[in-house]
Order: C-alpha cells, then structure tokens, then sequence
C-alpha cells in the first residue's frame, strides 16, 4: 500500500509517500520561518497563504521524488486537526482535488496522534502500556497509551506550552524565532546552573504542566541585568532556563510512567529534537529500566511521513472513517476507545 502523506496543521506545507507505514519514500517540507519570524510567532492568515502557495509543488515533489505516479497511490492521508482552520482548509482541500482526480480515499489523521506514532515508524513492536509526550509549540501534554487508537491525557500544560515557552524567551532576548533551536544553542555556551529558575508544579501531585511562571521569571531577570547584557551571562540565561524546562518534562514524564506502570516512553513534537531532553530521558530511562523510543530528528517537527505512516495504519486496522470527503477540526480530539 503507497499512501501520500499532507500536514499543513500550522506553518509547515509537508509531503510524503509512504510505503506499507514503514518504508518512507519521500519527504518534502517547506518552513514558513522566514514569513513569521519577523512577527515572533505564526500569523494565521499569512500561514494559510503560503500554503496555498506552495502546497501544488510540495505535493508533486513528494510524489516525484518517491518515484510513483498519483494513480498509483492508494490512500491520501490528510491532517484534519487539531490546527489553525485555515492552514487545515488548505491541506484538506488539496487533498480534495486528488481524491476527485485520481479516485483515491481519503482519510483524515489525528495531528498529535501523528507526533506519538512518530517515534514508532523505525519501532513498531513496544511494550505498552506507552507514556507518550507531545511537546511542541502548542502543546505540552502526557498521554497514556494503552494500545495503537487508544489514549488518554494524563496531565497537560495549563497555560504556555514548553515549545512556546522557548519562542517568548528567544524574542525576549532578541535571538529571534523558532526559538528553541536558538535558545539551546547559546544555552551550550553557558552554565545550566547560574540561575536557579522555578520548577513550577514538579513537586504537586498530579501530571500537569506551568511554564507561565518559568517565563516571568526570565522576564525579570532579563530587566535586573545589567544592560547591554554580556553574551555570557546571556548563555547563562538560556542555559539556565532550558534546564528547568527539561528538568521539569523529565521528571513529570518518568513519574508518570512508573505511576501508570508504563514500561516504555516515546516522544514527539518540535521540542523533542532538543539533545538536552533526548539525553536526560534517555539517561532517566536506564536508571529506572524504562524503554525510552525517540523519533528521528527529522520526524519531530510537523511532517507528512508521520501522517501517511498513520493512515497506512489506520486503513490496515480499519480504524477511521475512510471516505471521500473530510471537514477540517481545528479542535480535535485524541481517539479513544
């Protein structure tokens, strides 16, 4: 089964064809960074223009360099939600025109089941029950896997997602946006350990999430120093601050694990490319015998590949409702069972 795989849930027009779920034929991206960074984050409608843009040629690309033809695809696999309604709109009704073109189904995928099936596409066959954790921009949430299409949110962010706790502090410090690629790398040059930031909630009883108060007290830092502010004592900024964020996602996430006695972690979301999260999971997952999958670099931020992966999944387990024609939800929910 050749499934064409497209994301446009945000600021990212993405493409992929996929082979049987696992064999990744292609993958094409086109980032919107240059369009928003001026602004320090996404702006909807210049988001849904550019995919309307650029969405015909990433989508042929994909095919193109997959070495397929439309009329050999079996399954277009679409995001549906959740996301911005207008980027969605765009995806959806390209997808459309395929369908109607070339008489293929259409299936609509879940955007954040797509970043915890991620990690799996290299890794199949896991113990569950799985502790997922989707980390992103927009979302920070702890998910109990129980079995593929069957979730449950165990704890989430209630204010800033930590993805969108590092774009504020990158444009507090003027390094610009996407944020954490930046904020970490300067946080290299520094000492994790200069500040001593809050850990909001690590210590309550439940799994949810504060980044709010993190990013405050960068504010007032920022405002205390003396300015200009010296490129080292910057780095110690940063580098404090990305070690109370990843402090705080490694230890809610181990806690909650062994809580639910959940033999196996995954991760997905643009922060999971972070080396400082991969390591530390990686390190807590030995001390506490926890398997510990992490998706490709590549496979963490917004792609197509993990879209077509589901749909071949979907489809092969009938999961989904396979039709012709989908609406976009911006609010989607996580399939339960």
């Amino acid at each position: 089964m050749i499934i064409l795989g497209i994301e446009t849930s945000c600021d990212e027009t993405a493409a992929s064809v996929v082979k049987y779920g696992r064999e990744i034929l292609s993958s094409v991206v086109a980032s919107q960074d240059d369009l928003h960074g001026k602004y320090g984050g996404v702006v909807p409608e210049l988001a849904s223009r550019r995919h309307v843009e650029v969405i015909d040629e990433i989508v042929s690309r994909a095919v193109k360099e997959a070495g397929v033809s439309f009329s050999e695809l079996d399954l277009i696999a679409v995001t549906q939600g959740p996301g911005l309604s207008g980027s969605l709109i765009i995806g959806i009704s390209f997808a459309h025109a395929l369908s109607f073109r070339y008489n293929i189904p259409v299936l609509g995928i879940n955007h954040l089941e797509g970043h915890l099936m991620s990690a799996l596409i290299d890794k199949p066959s896991i113990r569950y029950p799985v502790m997922g954790l989707i980390v992103s921009g927009g979302h920070t949430i702890l998910v109990k896997m129980d079995d593929f299409n069957n979730y449950t949110v165990v704890g989430q962010t209630l204010d800033d997602a930590a993805g969108e706790a590092f774009d504020k502090v990158a444009m507090m410090m003027g390094l610009g946006y996407p944020g954490g690629p930046l904020v970490s790398a300067l946080a290299k040059k520094g000492n994790p350990h200069a500040i001593k930031f809050p850990r909001s909630m690590l210590k309550s009883i439940g799994f949810d999430f504060s980044f709010s108060g993190l990013k405050t007290a960068v504010l007032y830092r920022l405002k205390s120093e003396s300015h200009p502010i010296p490129l080292a004592r910057q780095a110690d900024i940063a580098a404090s601050f990305e070690e109370a964020v990843i402090e705080v996602l490694v230890k809610k996430t181990v806690r909650c694990a062994r809580h639910f006695k959940s033999p196996t972690i995954t991760v997905g979301g643009g922060v999971a490319r972070n080396s400082l999260l991969r390591t530390r999971l990686e390190r807590a997952g030995k001390d506490y015998g926890l398997d510990v999958v992490l998706p490709q670099p590549s496979l963490c931020t917004d792609n197509a590949v993990m879209i077509a992966s589901l749909g071949y999944y979907h489809r092969h387990r009938a999961h989904g409702s396979l039709d012709y024609h989908i609406e976009p939800c911006p609010n989607m929910p996580l399939p339960k069972q």
